[in-house]
């Protein structure tokens, strides 16, 4: 048996509750089917189409009716993981019945993650967030006390910044549920940042968007995975991206892979984050990571498809 976090794009979901509701049994199936072969899954997800409609959807209602109140992005990120982990819960729980696996129980855990709010990220946002507007002063006003930057020429957008995870809220908790046997849903859209006041001790949610991957590869550590898996639309990670001389990398290393990123073969907000995350599983004493296409997710673990990276 291996203890497996599997990470799942936002995209993957769709755009709509439809699409979702629909879409989301694609992976509940192959979910099912590895806990059924025994292993122990532990899934977490993208959400930038899912919370960007949601922040969206509050700010046109604000504009049509300033009684409306305009949603903190913290507060946004939660409402969507609320809504795509009922849809999950519903998919991979049926998903279980139909497999026979009428005594394994599926869980989602809003989380909460912990970053350093001395990140330099703070100092410099960069992730694009809401809608456009035509002058500063009109962002400004829809975006109190957040950042705006211009964006391509295109408008004045927030900005927020993307700080790395240290943590977890709740911890110890997610991983006695993981333990306990349950499939747990966890880590959603990278999590909701979080810091601690120095002099209270509390906490509090922040602007932020945490990327997924990096999030899923410290709970996979914390959680003492054995394998990390992203899941994306490439059958395989690839160096000489279209070009002639363009190939498929089966099975890499942590030396190779750092060579690789020195020359700029991984497109940043793209395939790099996923190459980073999957380096970072592994040196933190992950058995291995690996990043392929969903419909191959059996597969990947079988190690007859994807991009398989290990230590050494």
């Amino acid at each position: 048996m291996m203890k497996i976090v599997i990470a799942l794009g936002g995209n993957a979901l769709g755009n709509t509750p439809e699409e979702q509701k629909e879409l989301v049994k694609v992976p509940a199936k192959k979910i099912a089917e590895l806990v059924k072969a025994g292993h122990q899954v532990i899934v977490g997800h993208g959400n930038g189409p899912q919370v960007g409609m949601i922040f969206n959807g509050f700010v046109s209602a604000h504009e049509k009716n300033p009684k409306s109140p305009l949603v903190p992005l913290p507060e946004a990120g939660g409402m969507s993981q609320g809504y795509i982990g009922f849809h999950m819960v519903n998919a991979i729980t049926n998903a279980f019945h139909d497999e026979g696996l009428k005594n394994h129980e599926v869980m989602y855990i809003l989380t909460q993650t912990i970053v350093d709010e001395q990140d330099p990220a703070f100092k410099n946002p960069t992730k694009p967030i809401g809608p456009f507007y035509q002058t500063l002063e009109e962002a400004q006003t829809m975006n109190p006390g957040s950042t705006i930057k211009e964006d391509a020429g295109r408008g004045f957008r927030k900005v927020v910044a993307s700080p790395k995870p240290l943590n977890f809220v709740g911890i110890n908790q997610i991983t006695k549920a993981i333990n306990a046997g349950a499939t747990v849903i966890v880590g959603g859209g990278g999590g909701i940042p979080t810091v601690t006041c120095p002099k209270s001790g509390h906490i509090y949610g922040v602007d932020g968007v945490i990327d997924k991957d990096f999030a899923l590869a410290k709970m996979a550590s914390l959680a003492g995975a054995d394998y990390f898996v992203v899941l994306t639309a490439v059958d395989n990670v690839m160096i000489n991206y279209n070009k002639p001389n363009q190939k498929a990398l089966k099975h890499t290393t942590k030396a190779e892979l750092e060579q690789y990123i020195k020359e700029g073969q991984f497109a940043p907000g793209s395939m790099l984050p996923k190459v980073q995350a999957a380096l970072k599983f592994v040196e933190e004493g992950g058995k291995a990571a690996f990043i392929g296409d969903l419909k191959d997710l059996e597969a990947i673990i079988d190690e007859k498809t994807g991009t398989k990276v290990t230590l050494k």
